[in-house]
């Protein structure tokens, strides 16, 4: 078994609302490492185990919701994409810490756990 496949067993035994709680705190981290330059390679491990946290999560989701979490997908798969630029330019790694910040706060939204501290 990979180490992918055993995380994922992991992570969809946990409901729903604890699956988005963290994934917001991914973003959350995300959001953090993006204000320094320390550690890229972090931020973009972050990055793809939120892609996974979507796959493995969406599915089990009502259409609006997955519909949304698809965006969130894109909006990582284009961080992804671009990291090395991004994290070159303080600009860019700003509007990523802007992003994430804001897709933290509406993952905590859908899972109703708004008023817990998201972390993992």
């Amino acid at each position: 078994m990979t180490t992918i496949s055993i995380d994922r067993v992991q992570f969809v035994q946990n409901d729903i609302p604890t699956r988005l709680h963290n994934l917001a705190a991914h973003l959350t981290k995300i959001n953090l490492l993006s204000t320094e330059t320390t550690q890229p390679d972090e931020a973009i491990r972050l990055i793809r185990e939120s892609q996974y946290f979507i796959e493995w999560t969406a599915r089990e989701m009502d259409i609006d919701t997955a519909a949304e979490l698809v965006d969130l997908m894109r909006v990582l798969s284009g961080w992804k994409l671009n990291w090395e630029s991004t994290w070159s330019d303080a600009t860019a790694r700003n509007q990523v810490t802007v992003q994430a910040s804001s897709w933290s706060q509406r993952v905590l939204e859908m899972s109703g756990k708004l008023n817990e501290p998201a972390a993992s």
